[in-house]
């Protein structure tokens, strides 16, 4: 690879390293925070996980993730 490319890459991994993170994400982005699969995040739900629903768009906070796990840990 020629150094342009090289310095192009790095910019792009730097910015991807400082972007902040989502704090709102869909049900899928969220069963991939949460480590699980899509049915075990809707069983998650199930068991009190809360979400945000407007107009029919779901919404999960990491905080309330991050939370639901604390809750649930022995």
């Amino acid at each position: 690879m020629n150094n342009t490319m090289l310095e192009e890459i790095k910019k792009i991994f730097i910015t991807l390293q400082t972007k902040p993170p989502k704090e709102w994400l869909s049900l899928k982005e969220a069963a991939e925070y949460a480590g699980v699969s899509y049915n075990t995040f809707i069983k998650f739900r199930e068991m009190g996980l809360r979400v945000a629903e407007v107009e029919g768009v779901k919404r999960v906070s990491c905080k309330e993730i991050d939370k639901f796990y604390e809750n649930h840990s022995f």
